[in-house]
């Protein structure tokens, strides 16, 4: 496999959502400095050979349309495992992956997507459509009642480190007691990191009037932002998958926006275990 300085991972399949990730990869690699990897995935090894003749023709192409050649690399496996073992091993800056939207048979997609973003502790920028601009100005950051929302501060420092972007943070306004004294600690803690770090936010409280999942999706689009950020919930279940988890209708969500998903740190148990794998 192709040694490169943190390169940004574009998983690809010829498609044009593909290309359309390969687009927001150019944009964020003027920004961090960083090469771009097309990363194809077959089921056969035997198979690997045969793709090379297409990736190389993909990669003059983008390169002369956008102005960014990318390498590539082909590996062998299930989709599910094969992006996030090869990000890890390339020690990838970020996974940038195109995904399919909610209307039709393609809502099957949104769980595919969870899927492989749970496969890895590497940031992903999963997108629909073709960037809408340059430069990511605006984020939205989405603060409910879970444990793991304080984790994003480090992904805020480095966003706002490396684009200069605002942050707008959605408080979500439940109605349950313990829920809302769960979120003023998550919103406490993200404001504290902001102000200590000067990085400029605004706080704004949702309706109640849809589910948050929705209330995110409407807030972003009412509010130009460029990035939804958002973190996965921990040590998440097939249930979750067949009952359609947020994080799924947020990255396939009907808006076409731009999401950023990361992983948890892995839950500890008695003894400083951890209670499942991973980096």
């Amino acid at each position: 496999m192709e040694k490169l300085e943190r390169p940004i991972i574009v998983p690809w399949d010829f498609s044009q959502v593909a290309e359309n990730a390969f687009q927001h990869a150019v944009n964020i690699s003027k920004a961090l400095n960083r090469e771009i990897l097309l990363l194809h995935v077959v089921h056969e090894e035997r198979d690997k050979d045969s793709r090379r003749g297409e990736l190389e023709a993909s990669i003059e192409k983008l390169g002369n349309e956008y102005g960014k050649k990318p390498h590539f690399e082909v590996v062998s496996g299930s989709i599910f495992h094969a992006i996030g073992e090869s990000a890890k091993e390339l020690k990838a800056e970020m996974i940038i992956m195109g995904t399919h939207g909610l209307k039709g048979a393609q809502k099957l997609f949104g769980s595919k997507a969870l899927k492989v973003v749970v496969s890895s502790r590497i940031p992903f920028l999963v997108v629909q459509d073709k960037p809408a601009k340059e430069t990511i100005d605006t984020i939205l950051l989405p603060i409910d009642f879970k444990r793991e929302n304080k984790e994003k501060a480090n992904w805020i420092y480095y966003l706002a480190r490396n684009f200069g972007a605002k942050f707008i943070i959605l408080k979500s306004n439940a109605k349950d007691k313990g829920f809302r004294r769960k979120i003023l600690s998550n919103i406490k803690y993200v404001e504290s990191f902001l102000k200590g770090h000067d990085i400029e936010y605004e706080i704004v409280t949702t309706s109640g009037k849809q589910s948050f999942k929705k209330e995110i999706v409407s807030f972003a689009i009412e509010h130009s932002a460029d990035l939804v950020l958002i973190m996965a919930t921990r040590d998440i279940k097939w249930v979750d998958y067949m009952l359609g988890a947020p994080e799924q209708y947020i990255l396939a969500n009907p808006e076409n926006l731009p999401v950023m998903c990361m992983n948890p740190r892995p839950a500890k148990i008695a003894g400083g275990f951890r209670a499942s794998g991973g980096a």
